[in-house]
């Protein structure tokens, strides 16, 4: 057992007007860290379901460790139902009951996550009392804890969230999660004072804010870092996120300085928004090319 990171949560397919592509942030950053070669592992819950089937299948056929995801035998696998507006909004229904809400806590998992440096979770995996139990018995002795905010409606609450941010060491949301968040408190002026009241409230030494197109912020030892992005030719969003949080924890694992990690992070975000889905298949190559 060598993994130095962990990421826990949801496994899911979106089943998309286009058709079902894999899904869930846990997943996506899991890909992305092995295609960067940090080997890591993810907890997480599938059905015996086909769709369960084929999750795995995918996932090994990425190369990904699976280990650690455990099968239900009643509950099935996790999906997301996607419905396209008239105006071209589109609107998810995150399914329950989905197997990835019944993460159960054993020795095993909890071995895991002791041995591991990072922990990498998200709020939406926390909607279930069953993996909510065991997420938090997994905090306790987790090392460096990394939260991933995804404030999906109406599958959180203000004191879950506020409890979350009890234990994150580097904590990661975009600038419209940071605006909600910070809104419970009060009125603030400007993205550096409600980076502030979070740090200072919650203890949090490492924080990024995400902008989309805007690129992305960095605050760390009490200094801030910008990045303006990348401009190029979008095909989709998906997983762009998940994709900077794995380049982030990568270039901190390497000991990169603050300006190099968030340019890489940037890099490879911009990056696979240019590939369909959140998890395709590319040269590390396009990466360090982009823009030199």
């Amino acid at each position: 057992m060598n993994h130095g990171i962990v990421c826990y949560g949801e496994i899911l397919w979106d089943m998309l007007p286009s058709g079902p592509q894999p899904g869930g942030a846990p997943m996506n950053v899991a890909y992305q860290l092995h295609r960067l070669g940090k080997h890591p592992a993810m907890i997480s819950r599938i059905g015996t379901d086909e769709r369960g089937k084929e999750l795995m299948k995918l996932l090994q056929t990425k190369g990904l460790n699976t280990d650690y995801i455990q099968v239900d035998e009643e509950v099935p696998t996790g999906i997301v139902r996607a419905e396209q507006h008239a105006n071209g909004d589109m609107s998810y229904d995150i399914v329950s009951p989905s197997a990835w809400d019944h993460i159960t806590a054993d020795e095993t998992t909890a071995a895991l996550v002791k041995q591991a440096e990072y922990f990498v979770f998200g709020s939406l995996s926390a909607r279930h009392p069953t993996s909510r139990n065991t997420l938090f018995q997994l905090l306790e002795t987790a090392h460096t804890k990394v939260l991933d905010i995804n404030l999906r409606t109406p599958h959180y609450t203000r004191p879950l969230i506020e409890l979350l941010l009890q234990y994150a060491d580097i904590l990661k949301l975009n600038i419209d999660e940071l605006e909600l968040v910070t809104n419970w408190y009060g009125n603030y002026n400007n993205t550096a004072d409600r980076v502030s009241l979070l740090q200072d409230k919650f203890g949090i030494h490492r924080m990024i804010v995400t902008m989309g197109a805007k690129g992305a912020q960095l605050h760390l030892n009490g200094q801030m870092y910008t990045h303006p992005g990348y401009a190029v030719p979008v095909t989709d969003t998906v997983g762009s996120g998940d994709a900077f949080l794995a380049a982030f924890i990568s270039k901190t694992i390497d000991k990169a300085a603050p300006e190099e990690l968030l340019d890489f992070a940037n890099r490879l975000a911009a990056t696979i928004t240019t590939y369909k889905g959140a998890m395709p298949d590319y040269d590390l190559k396009e990466v360090d090319s982009l823009f030199r």
